[in-house]
């Protein structure tokens, strides 16, 4: 029942947007991701932030322009870049990090390097973004994992000096997708928790402008890479990327300088948006701040509504999994029994007068991935398990709402009682 049609595929309807992995900010709508290039080198902004002053006044600015998070980098990863040291890097983002998670800032640290990451986490970062998705450094999946913070797990194929020449693609959608889920298993593998994975295509990174487009269009299939049903955050970073300026070239086939590109980003941002992006990393805020709320008007009020008193209701009560969800440590290592409830609104007269089943929602493949989702990987509060499971209901097309209950009759309280229960309910878009 899972749609394969992203924005802007002919009659898809967009996207439900996953929710924030624990610890970032979930506004509702997709969030905005500031540039703070600490980097003498960067392709989008030569220098100019180059040095722990600039760079944190920068940030500063940023978040007061609405950025939601801040991302630093040390490290420039534009086309034919070298690796700079390790203790090089750290001496550049070190003290920015610190700065603006002192100010209360949500920090994420643009770093393939375990040993940045480690300490940007130390300093305050909240959130690992790693352009080689654990490729680049083996050990930065244990330390996400360990840390348990939001890691965002890039599609790349290789080091900056050579990744032109392998933008070979038959199928780029399918290829990135398949890329991805690969290195999602292996991250798991290494014990991140899924829960905390955030996905990147990698615009620009081994990508034509035509690979790059085709990504755009087709957020939804890069999203849905969870074989349970759920979907994963994904983030685009279009911003300033060359793509855009060939797209904006002049009349002598000069591309547009990159710093000509930021009202190209507010558009992209904008359709990204509403095709259902968690996040843009943009190195302009204010423009694309306004797009994300626009997008998110689009996304509540733009899309076909349903006549009032139209919805109808799919329930499945009473599912019974057996999982390891909880706070306490017993909890976590004997497991016990839940049970779920999930409430679906949605038009089912199409479905009815046609007697297709594809245009309601197969209950049987429903309770399948609730299930599935409720048994995996364990997490401390039923209201995190509730989020996940209302967004694999979503992302059924024809559901407009969802009510779930999870229901935790065994839970540990020194008292008698009947249940302890968690519901939750959310509106597409």
């Amino acid at each position: 029942m899972r749609s394969h049609a992203g924005a802007g595929e002919s009659g898809a309807s967009a996207p439900p947007r996953p929710p924030s992995p624990p610890g970032l900010p979930d506004t509702g709508r997709c969030l905005v991701m500031g540039v703070v290039n600490v980097t003498p080198d960067s392709f989008s902004d030569g220098g100019q932030w180059f040095g722990p002053e600039t760079a944190i006044a920068h940030g500063l600015e940023l978040a007061a322009q609405g950025a939601d998070i801040v991302d630093v980098g040390g490290e420039s990863t534009r086309p034919g870049a070298q690796r700079i040291p390790a203790d090089e890097e750290l001496r550049r983002v070190g003290p920015v990090i610190a700065e603006l998670a002192a100010a209360g800032i949500p920090v994420s640290v643009d770093t393939m390097r375990a040993e940045v990451a480690e300490f940007a986490l130390q300093a305050g970062a909240k959130l690992v973004n790693d352009v080689s998705g654990g490729l680049a450094d083996p050990e930065m999946p244990r330390l996400v994992a360990a840390a348990q913070v939001p890691y965002v797990v890039m599609h790349w194929r290789g080091p900056s000096h050579s990744m032109d020449r392998r933008a070979v693609y038959t199928d780029v959608v399918s290829e990135v997708s398949q890329e991805l889920r690969q290195r999602v298993d292996a991250v798991i593998s290494e014990g991140v928790d899924p829960a905390l994975i955030v996905l990147d295509p990698g615009l620009g990174f081994s990508k034509l402008p035509e690979h790059n487009w085709a990504l755009l269009t087709a957020l939804g299939r890069i999203s849905s890479l969870d074989a349970a049903g759920a979907a994963f955050p994904v983030l685009v970073g279009a911003s300033r990327k060359r793509f855009l300026g060939r797209l904006l070239a002049a009349e002598d086939a000069a591309a547009r300088p990159f710093s000509g590109c930021d009202d190209a980003t507010v558009a992209v941002t904008a359709l990204a948006a509403v095709g259902g992006a968690w996040c843009a990393r943009v190195h302009q805020v204010a423009g694309n701040a306004d797009a994300v709320r626009v997008a998110q008007a689009w996304r509540r009020d733009g899309s076909p509504a349903t006549p009032p008193g139209h919805l109808d209701r799919i329930s499945v009560r009473g599912l019974r999994v057996f999982a390891y969800h909880g706070v306490r440590d017993e909890e976590r290592r004997d497991g016990q029994e839940f049970t779920i409830d999930a409430v679906l609104w949605l038009d089912t007269r199409a479905a009815a007068v046609s007697d297709e089943l594809s245009l309601s929602v197969d209950y049987g493949t429903l309770a399948d991935r609730l299930v599935a989702l409720a048994s995996g990987p364990p997490v401390r509060l039923i209201e995190t398990l509730a989020e996940r499971l209302a967004a694999a209901c979503l992302s059924d097309p024809p559901v407009q709402e969802v009510e779930i209950t999870v229901h935790k009759p065994h839970a540990p309280l020194s008292h008698p009682f009947d249940d302890v229960t968690v519901a939750i309910r959310r509106v597409r878009g």
